[in-house]
C-alpha cells in the first residue's frame, strides 16, 4: 500500500485524507493517507523521515509551504513563482521535488466547475500574502484584461506586481483606494477571513453580474461571502472546489492518473 500524508499545524481540520481516499476508491488504488501535526522547527526532520521510510508523497499546508519549497532539490516553475510548495515527492534519483497545485486547482474550479472565465476579465485580488502569490502566475497565464492587487500594506501588493508585472497588466494599491473599474471577478485572500471579520470595502463599480470567490473553504458563508451578497452579487463561492481540484492535481503527480472530482463534491457537500 502506497503511503501519503498532509503536513501542517493545525491539521485536525484537514479534509485531505477524505479527499484522497475517495480518489483512490474511484481508481481502485490502495493508499494510506494520514494527517501529521508538525511542530515548528521539525518540518525538515518529518519530511526526511517520511521519505526514508518509504513514503510516496506529501501535501503541505500552512504554515509550512515555504519550508516545503526550501527543502526541495528540484522545483517546478509553478513552485518557483509561488516560492512555496504544497506537493512533495521523490524522483527516480531520490531527489525531493516540489510543486504547487493551488493555482491550477483554482482555475479548474473557476473555469470548469463554475464556468467563470478568467481570460479578458478585470480581476480584483484582495490580499497580497502567500496564497495570492501561489495563484497569481496561473491567473496571468489566462490573459485577463487587468489584475489589481489590493492589500492593507500597499508595499506588499506592489512587490507582487514587481514580480509578475511582465506577465500582464497588473496594478497595486491599498484597500482604501481600490480603482473604479468594472470588476468581473473578486478573489479574497485577506487573512481577516480566518478570524471572522471582513472590512467594509468601498468598491464603486461592482455589477451584480460580478463573481466573488473566497480562497477559504467553509460550509457556511464566510465574512467575505456575506459582504459580497450584501453588495448584490449572486455568483458567490467558497474555496472547497479549489481544495478538491488541487488535491486531484497532486494525486495525478504521485499516481499518474487524475481522478474525477464530481463524486468528491457530493461526498463533502451533498447539497452542492
Amino acid at each position: 500500500m502506497r503511503r501519503f500524508a498532509v503536513l501542517g499545524n493545525p491539521i485536525a481540520h484537514s479534509k485531505s485524507p477524505e479527499i484522497h481516499h475517495a480518489f483512490a476508491v474511484s481508481l481502485n488504488h490502495e493508499v494510506d493517507y494520514g494527517r501529521v501535526l508538525v511542530e515548528p522547527g521539525n518540518f525538515n526532520a518529518v519530511v526526511t523521515e517520511f521519505f526514508a521510510n518509504g513514503g510516496v508523497g506529501l501535501n503541505v499546508t500552512a504554515p509550512f509551504k515555504g519550508e516545503a519549497f526550501e527543502i526541495a532539490e528540484t522545483r517546478t516553475d509553478a513552485a518557483i513563482d509561488a516560492m512555496a510548495a504544497n506537493t512533495l515527492w521523490r524522483d527516480n534519483d531520490g531527489k525531493i521535488c516540489a510543486h504547487t497545485t493551488d493555482g491550477s486547482g483554482l482555475l479548474q474550479d473557476l473555469e470548469h466547475n463554475l464556468g467563470w472565465n478568467v481570460g479578458a476579465k478585470n480581476i480584483l485580488l484582495l490580499g497580497a500574502g502567500g496564497a495570492m502569490r501561489g495563484i497569481l502566475g496561473p491567473l496571468c497565464d489566462c490573459h485577463p484584461t487587468t489584475v489589481h492587487i489590493a492589500n492593507r500594506t500597499e508595499s506588499r501588493a506592489s512587490e507582487l506586481v514587481g514580480l509578475f508585472g511582465n506577465r500582464g497588466s497588473l496594478s497595486a494599491g491599498g484597500l482604501e483606494d481600490i480603482p473604479d473599474r468594472p470588476w468581473d471577478l473578486i478573489i479574497n485572500g485577506l487573512s481577516s477571513g480566518w478570524d471572522g471579520s471582513f472590512p467594509d470595502l468601498v468598491i464603486g463599480n461592482v455589477s451584480p453580474a460580478a463573481a466573488a470567490y473566497d480562497l477559504i473553504y467553509s460550509d457556511n458563508d464566510t465574512p467575505f461571502m456575506a459582504w459580497a451578497r450584501a453588495k448584490g452579487l449572486t455568483r458567490v463561492q467558497d474555496g472547497l472546489g479549489m481544495l478538491i481540484e488541487q488535491a486531484a492535481d497532486s494525486y495525478a503527480i504521485w499516481q499518474g492518473a487524475r481522478p474525477e472530482t464530481a463524486r468528491v463534491f457530493e461526498l463533502l457537500r451533498p447539497s452542492r
